[in-house]
């Protein structure tokens, strides 16, 4: 790993910002002492911060600017006219070669257009994905896509597997990650022609990915697979449905212990339990959506997090970044089969 690693930071982005910015800067240091910052933003708002957190004052730098994009920005409007904001800046940085990756917890349309534009794809990578760490019963899985891409092809799905792989193996340390597709069922006859032709695209590849083939919505949060692979549409729907599922659990847990005096003291003697299984769901540990597939390290924090999920994301775009992610993603591009040689293939697959 290199003595310092620069990561440039939308200082102004979120609701909390610039306070809880820093703080998870510092928090962020303190797991990754070899990272030193780049805060993009109003310099008026993060000085005096710093000068209340002095760790942080020590390995960070402030590029000054007073504009900034709003949660309320059209993506569109704000990559015509929000060229000088802090998160513009912070993503120039990376493309400049000041930074390593850049951070966000704003606008995450505005972010996501002002990266495809500034950093561009890598090469053989059609559209870059968003990703997310998500919990199981066996751990963590990356889950992509998750809204980026409505509709995708079956070479989209492909490279999508490249992009989550890489992910598993540069973040989570894993050798040889378990992926697969999202489907309706198991059966290789299951599911629409794009799923089975990227199935046979992959299963053709010379890629030496151990690839499961197809996994059903609740093996998702059973830990079946390292990574899942949908379009974004389907991602997008299934992360929000988990989301609202576990507040209503939650809720339903809530009201049945305050519902007696004796559910009262159920509560009290579960609580150390019921303390752990917070943390272990707890959506700050989780924090840190990536952008994967562009040409520089783009991680998108929840606009709503504190310090300490601010700081996970941080740490999300370091562990890219000193793993040389991109870098590996251009190597297994290599030996991807194009889909047209496969169509056939799976067809007949399909009719047998």
């Amino acid at each position: 790993m290199a003595e310092h690693l620069t990561i440039a930071i939308d200082a102004m982005g979120g609701e909390k910002a610039p306070d809880m910015v820093v703080q998870g800067v510092e928090i962020a240091h303190k797991r990754h002492p070899e990272a030193r910052f780049l805060l993009f933003g109003d310099r008026a708002k993060i000085e005096p911060l710093l000068a209340r957190h002095k760790t942080a004052a020590a390995i960070c730098e402030i590029r000054h600017t007073d504009a900034a994009v709003s949660d309320h920005d059209k993506p569109s409007v704000a990559l015509r006219s929000a060229r000088q904001s802090s998160m513009r800046l912070a993503i120039d940085a990376v493309a400049s070669g000041d930074a390593a990756g850049i951070v966000s917890a704003g606008n995450t349309g505005a972010l996501m257009a002002m990266a495809k534009v500034v950093l561009k794809t890598l090469p053989g990578i059609d559209r870059p994905a968003i990703a997310s760490i998500v919990p199981t019963q066996r751990g963590e899985s990356v889950m992509l896509d998750l809204g980026a891409n409505i509709s995708c092809d079956a070479n989209n799905l492909a490279q999508f597997a490249i992009l989550g792989e890489v992910f598993a193996r540069t973040v989570f340390g894993m050798v040889k990650p378990r992926i697969a597709l999202l489907n309706v069922g198991e059966e290789d006859l299951k599911g629409h022609d794009v799923l089975r032709d990227a199935a046979a695209m992959i299963r053709a590849s010379k890629l030496p990915i151990l690839f499961e083939g197809f996994v059903e919505g609740d093996d998702v949060w059973a830990g079946a697979v390292d990574v899942v692979v949908t379009d974004g549409f389907t991602g997008n729907v299934a992360l929000k449905t988990a989301e609202g599922l576990a507040r209503l659990y939650t809720n339903f847990l809530r009201a049945a212990f305050r519902s007696s005096l004796l559910s009262m003291i159920g509560y009290l003697l579960a609580r150390p339990a019921l303390n752990k299984l917070r943390a272990r769901l707890d959506p700050r540990r989780y924090n840190g959506a990536m952008f994967l597939g562009l040409n520089g390290i783009a991680v998108k924090s929840h606009g709503s997090t504190d310090a300490f999920g601010f700081a996970n994301a941080v740490g999300v775009a370091i562990d890219m970044a000193a793993g040389g992610f991109n870098a590996k993603i251009l190597h297994e591009l290599q030996a991807l089969t194009p889909v047209a040689s496969v169509v056939p293939a799976a067809q007949e697959a399909t009719v047998s």
